[in-house]
């Protein structure tokens, strides 16, 4: 029962690091971390929950740097090439940034509602914990030096995450390459002969090219149909003792439930070119949602209006001072969730006290 492993690995490096040849030490830890949580949310905020954390010591700043945003990186690609979903990568502001980090990285992504969510960060300490803890090494020279550490976290939350950016009224909607099972086949008139072994063959052959089951219970087809539209699986395959003297099958897309008539003999082909069209339409369907649901202010007055009237990204200049950020906050209810890397000028006034600004920030009401 702990809170993050911070302290657990500064004690650990300090025992084993004594020389430059020790360097990088680099860990990945699966673990459960328990969180003192005034309101708990399902998936989102939860007392305790499973987690991928990173640990990792380096000789230079500029190493430590690089394995930073590396990991940021390999975050970002999960979640856009993976689970389909946009994010926006960033820095945290000193107020957001993690306690004792030198700079923390986010990616951001916005939900359905409009709310942002901060779905990974990766973390650079500097020499900060090192010091703490006394983590020194000999270099080349033959001089003590202080190690320079990062941390970098993804976590259950990323699965709330999926399930509000995708999901609609019938429930889940899963990426082709997140889902377990990519193919439900379900056949129909099963009783009649020769139809579950056709299905059970078509299952062998499928499996080459996808992860494939079969629903061979004696549930009603209308059942496995909303069943398996409730799970989100990516498509549903349909058989039946017409659809095998046709020498064909019908498949059925979870994202817009459309059916699609395919000849036997294109069915491996067809089968992946549509995984790989519904992969791309959800996540060019999440990139419009977010695109439309953000806006530009130039005023406080402006910023508090877009929230109210388009809930998602607010994209306005800051001076960089806390007592705007405190402000914007305190005003509109929304946080700045991170200073974007690709960075933009929209005006060169602040948008709280109109002082001058050369950083645009993303804000939003957050989860």
């Amino acid at each position: 029962v702990r809170p993050t492993s911070e302290v657990l690995f500064c004690e650990h490096y300090s025992n084993i690091i004594h020389s430059y040849r020790d360097l990088p030490k680099l860990y990945n830890q699966w673990a459960n971390v328990v969180r003192w949580e005034k309101t708990t949310r399902p998936f989102l905020r939860t007392l305790e929950f499973l987690w991928q954390e990173g640990h990792t010591a380096h000789a230079t700043d500029e190493d430590a740097m690089e394995e930073t945003i590396k990991m940021l990186n390999v975050y970002a690609a999960v979640c856009e090439e993976i689970l389909a979903i946009p994010v926006v990568k960033g820095q945290k502001t000193e107020k957001e940034k993690f306690a004792g980090a030198k700079a923390t990285f986010t990616i951001e992504s916005l939900m359905h509602d409009g709310k942002a969510l901060q779905s990974g960060t990766s973390h650079h300490f500097g020499t900060g914990f090192a010091e703490a803890f006394n983590i020194q090494y000999t270099d080349k020279e033959g001089k003590l030096q202080y190690v320079h550490q990062t941390s970098w976290g993804f976590t259950t939350r990323i699965i709330g995450a999926l399930i509000m950016v995708h999901g609609d009224d019938r429930g889940l909607v899963i990426p082709p390459k997140a889902a377990p099972t990519q193919v439900m086949i379900v056949p129909i008139a099963q009783h009649k002969e020769g139809v579950l072994d056709f299905a059970y063959d078509l299952k062998t052959s499928l499996g080459k090219v996808a992860r494939v089951d079969i629903d061979a219970s004696d549930k009603k087809p209308g059942w496995k149909f909303n069943e398996y539209e409730m799970k989100g699986i990516p498509v549903r395959l349909e058989v039946g003792p017409k659809d095998i003297e046709n020498k064909q099958v019908v498949l059925v897309r979870r994202d817009t439930l459309e059916k699609v008539f395919v000849p036997l003999d294109q069915l491996e082909t067809k089968l992946v070119e549509l995984l790989d069209e519904i992969q791309t339409n959800l996540y060019n369907k999440a990139l419009n949602h977010r695109e439309e649901r953000t806006s530009v202010a130039l005023t406080l007055s402006e910023l508090k209006e877009s929230l109210e009237a388009k809930p998602g990204f607010i994209k306005a200049m800051w001076c960089g001072e806390l007592a705007c950020e405190e402000k914007i906050k305190e005003d509109t209810g929304a946080t700045s969730r991170c200073i974007p890397f690709e960075q933009e000028q929209v005006s060169d006034k602040c948008v709280c006290c109109g002082k001058d600004a050369d950083k645009i920030v993303y804000w939003a009401k957050a989860y």
